[in-house]
């Protein structure tokens, strides 16, 4: 595994993206990641799973101070006595006693301050329930303003080779926070890309590893793919024994063009 250096602290940077993962299967995949080596996992509220996510956690036998849980709040619980109440909600749901990251999951959407959001969060990271706090869908513009009430660690957005994130990447390494990419494999697409598919075989890996290696290459980028069975559980992890050269990165990133 290796790790994005954010404020002072190593974040893994390949994690575990839980989206749509329910139930039964979704326990199992949390459990089955991390006995492979996952030590980065990502939730929310609105998925549904944090109790699933909680017991393949507790199932794998992995030391709680070894992991980095994300988990995000939804729009719906942006007031100040809904943020803390979800939130606790949340770590009860997990089974732990605090949450690595805690994220705004999308920009607000009704009336509710945004100082009044991250207030409510810095709240329960002075409390110790939440460690790192910050946003998912923000513009560079919003991420300033957030800035003005939270220390932000992170902001999650869709990123992969076929979506350009030029400006908050910028922007992250500016201000030392994490580029989380959420959907980095662009929904199985770029196993169709006939310029990942020949950088990948140069190396001996999949299209989707060398998409995967291009994010994961990029200084304060964190990938969290989805996935369930062993084999692209493993595939996804495999990916750190190997170098994309800087024309490899050109060409890749050149896709979104």
């Amino acid at each position: 595994m290796e790790y994005q250096a954010i404020k002072g602290e190593r974040v893994p940077s390949l994690g575990l993206g839980t989206y749509r993962l329910t139930g039964k299967t979704c326990a199992q995949a949390v459990e089955t990641a991390l006995s492979m080596g996952y030590r980065h996992i990502d939730t929310a509220q609105m998925y549904g799973n944090e109790s699933e996510v909680g017991r393949g956690i507790a199932a794998s036998g992995v030391d709680r101070e070894d992991l980095f849980i994300t988990t995000k709040v939804w729009t719906s619980d942006f007031a100040h006595d809904r943020v803390l109440g979800s939130t606790r909600e949340s770590l009860r749901k997990l089974g732990t006693d605090h949450i690595d990251l805690l994220l705004m999951h999308w920009p607000p959407r009704n009336s509710t301050p945004l100082g009044e959001t991250l207030g409510a969060m810095r709240e329960l990271q002075d409390d110790g329930a939440v460690r790192h706090i910050g946003v998912s869908n923000f513009s560079t513009s919003l991420v300033e303003a957030a800035a003005e009430h939270a220390e932000i660690f992170c902001n999650q957005v869709e990123y992969h080779p076929f979506r350009s994130q030029s400006e908050i990447l910028d922007q992250a390494r500016g201000m030392d926070y994490l580029l989380t990419a959420y959907r980095p494999l662009s929904r199985g697409g770029v196993e169709g890309d006939a310029t990942l598919r020949e950088i990948g075989e140069a190396h001996g890996k999949t299209a989707a590893q060398a998409a995967l290696r291009w994010l994961v290459q990029q200084e304060k980028v964190s990938a969290i793919p989805k996935a369930t069975g062993d084999k692209h559980l493993r595939a996804n992890l495999d990916v750190f024994d190997f170098e994309l050269s800087a024309e490899e990165m050109d060409r890749i990133s050149s896709l979104s063009g």
